[in-house]
């Protein structure tokens, strides 16, 4: 049966508490190469709860977890009215260049119309992410993701020198862009002025995680996700 706002008698913000509150660690492995997408239900100043699909929605093929059946009919509206939030957004299907995860994940699954997806954390209010691309936004996450050894890492060089390794890339902008492509990516990408971009086989396994339960991510200019290598977030630099 499908979740409603009126069911739980609660605003969908009411819902993002409680769901982040309720959040249980769990481990998800074979990562690399899994089409997902997420709603954020955007709650002002308490941030925007966000919802990923991971391990839902296509029992024929789980690698597929936003799959376009579903996401040909979805509505933003129709999802605002449902929760009765301020504001909805969704981030577009793409694909993890991670291979596994250790990620705090709501037991309650919830239904945006018709697209089933779990909370996986909050964005802090204010931020401009999927707005302007190299700009940073925090995350409060309590996540650990893991890069193996052996396995290619698509890095962002900024202009202080801190790394930021792509976590999942989307052929929403660029509809011919492919996992191939990410080994040439900066020959598309329309780099600011002290910004480079290089790939790199790991020598050892990497692990990022939240410094004190916030991480950094930015964008690129084909809505591709990284993580900010800051002090404290890794193992090692790459």
């Amino acid at each position: 049966m499908r979740l409603t706002v009126k069911e739980e008698n609660k605003s969908g913000c009411d819902l993002v508490i409680k769901d982040g509150e309720e959040a249980e660690i769990m481990h998800f492995d074979n990562l690399r190469g899994l089409r997902y997408c997420e709603v954020f239900l955007m709650c002002g100043d308490a941030g925007s709860g966000f919802y990923n699909t991971m391990g839902l929605n296509n029992e024929e093929d789980p690698r597929d977890t936003c799959p376009d059946s579903i996401m040909a009919n979805f509505s933003t509206e129709a999802v605002k009215e449902q929760y009765n939030v301020p504001g909805v957004a969704l981030n577009p299907p793409r694909y993890f260049v991670l291979d596994s995860g250790d990620i705090p994940v709501a037991p309650t699954m919830r239904d945006f119309d018709g697209l089933k997806a779990r909370w996986m954390g909050t964005v802090q209010a204010g931020a401009a992410f999927g707005k302007e691309p190299y700009m940073p936004t925090k995350v409060d996450r309590k996540s650990e993701i893991f890069f193996d050894k052996g396995k290619p890492v698509f890095i962002l060089d900024d202009p202080d020198g801190t790394p930021w390794v792509m976590k999942s890339y989307t052929d929403f902008v660029d509809k011919n862009l492919t996992y191939e492509d990410l080994n040439t990516l900066d020959k598309k990408l329309k780099l600011p002025s002290g910004w480079s971009y290089r790939v790199k086989v790991l020598d050892e396994d990497l692990i990022l995680r939240p410094f004190k339960g916030t991480a950094r991510i930015t964008q690129d200019d084909l809505q591709n996700v990284y993580d900010a290598l800051d002090v404290g977030t890794a193992n090692y630099k790459p």
